[in-house]
């Protein structure tokens, strides 16, 4: 329970203390008014409907929706723009799929997310599993590209892929056909038509996922520490049971982690797998027979080693451009290698269990971590059904990110 109380202690810290990062930007209402703003970055992964904005560094914070807003921006980062369009409402799901060639529009009006500026524009609407493409040519309200996949029969889906007619059709310089029949309907495919179709027209073109594209997605990180755990075994013979404590103990442990840092939300969410070494090594008495006449002390040993596998998901609450504190819960998963466990003159195979771990730490110029972790209970009897244990682990690791 206290460990518990301090990861939540230091999840109400990091919320309390994390930047809140407003950036430079701007707003233009329905009457056309351009206002320059601090505006909240989320980094959405959604179009948003809504967002927080400032008038400057110290003002309240103010939310604006897409009913008063026609168009917002991030300096250098992003730009929204509300547009009535027509929409294909399509599912890709086989469940929910169409057995029609032709797209299902529905007019609905959105913010749409400019990936290329220029001449020709492509802006990109996402929702969840929604994903639909746009594009302007020289300054037209935007269309939809069209790419469904529909149903035929058992086994058979097709797939309208009309967008690479309209590309064709509408952007007819810089584009050859072999360019043309490689193009998949993804974000970074269109963006390289589109860009290519700017440059040849000699037309100025903006990128805006360019900070994306340089952010740093996968670390690396050994992660040695220290743990100490607490073992115990109970052995159930109907009417009795014996119960034995072997007490805490101080090991090393060792891990390598890879963490895949999600592409949305400012980089806040990750997700991580880091397979490590443990070890626990101990001894226990306890009384056979007991207030029998053939009563007697004898000896038990453990010695248990294993390679341990949390994989899960963290979270980042960041204090400055240097220094980021996180919280991290995880299942894991314990593979046994070289152990034993003897009572008397009896031996027994363990086999280790799963449970889930839970963690807090720091992290400095995204190169140094330390983080306080702790473990719920597992077996490492699982073979055996008279027998219980509870194996349980805190740990301290240190960080050293290699990329």
């Amino acid at each position: 329970m206290k460990k518990l109380s301090l990861i939540a202690g230091l999840l109400a810290a990091g919320m309390s203390f994390a930047q809140i990062k407003f950036e430079k930007g701007y707003i233009i209402n329905n009457s056309g008014e351009r206002t320059e703003v601090l505006i909240k970055n989320l980094d959405w992964k959604n179009n948003p409907v809504e967002f927080d904005y400032r008038s400057e560094e110290t003002s309240e914070v103010k939310k604006e929706s897409i009913r008063n807003i026609q168009e917002f921006g991030i300096d250098g980062v992003s730009r929204y723009v509300r547009k009535k369009v027509m929409i294909d409402r399509s599912s890709a799901d086989l469940n929910e799929m169409s057995d029609t060639k032709a797209p299902d529009f529905k007019e609905e009006t959105v913010f749409l997310k400019y990936i290329v500026d220029g001449k020709a524009a492509l802006l990109y609407y996402d929702n969840g599993p929604l994903k639909r493409a746009f594009y302007t040519l020289n300054g037209s309200e935007p269309e939809q590209l069209i790419y469904k996949p529909y149903y035929i029969s058992e086994g058979r889906i097709a797939y309208n892929e009309d967008f690479k007619k309209q590309i064709a059709e509408h952007l007819n310089c810089g584009i050859d056909g072999k360019l043309l029949s490689q193009t998949e309907y993804k974000e970074k495919s269109l963006t390289r038509i589109f860009v290519s179709y700017n440059q040849c027209s000699g037309g100025e073109t903006v990128k805006y996922d360019e900070e994306k594209k340089k952010r740093d997605l996968f670390n690396l990180t050994i992660r040695p520490g220290v743990n100490f755990t607490s073992f115990n075994t109970s052995f159930s013979y109907g009417y009795r049971s014996d119960d034995m404590d072997f007490g805490n103990k101080t090991s090393f442990r060792i891990g390598l982690e890879a963490e895949f840092v999600l592409p949305f939300n400012k980089n806040k969410w990750a997700i991580f797998i880091e397979p490590t070494y443990q070890s626990y090594k101990s001894e226990a008495e306890y009384i056979e027979s007991p207030d029998t006449f053939f009563e007697y002390r004898t000896k038990s040993t453990v010695d248990y080693q294993s390679i341990e596998i949390p994989f899960g998901v963290r979270h980042y609450f960041f204090l400055n451009k240097d220094a980021k504190i996180f919280v991290n819960a995880g299942y894991l998963v314990d593979v046994k290698v070289k152990s034993s466990f003897t009572r008397g003159q009896s031996s027994y195979d363990l086999k280790g269990g799963n449970n889930l771990v839970f963690g807090a730490g720091f992290k400095y110029n995204n190169r140094f971590s330390a983080e306080f972790r702790f473990g719920t209970a597992r077996t490492i009897f699982r073979n055996y059904r008279n027998i219980s244990s509870d194996y349980k682990t805190a740990s301290v690791i240190l960080g050293y990110t290699l990329f």
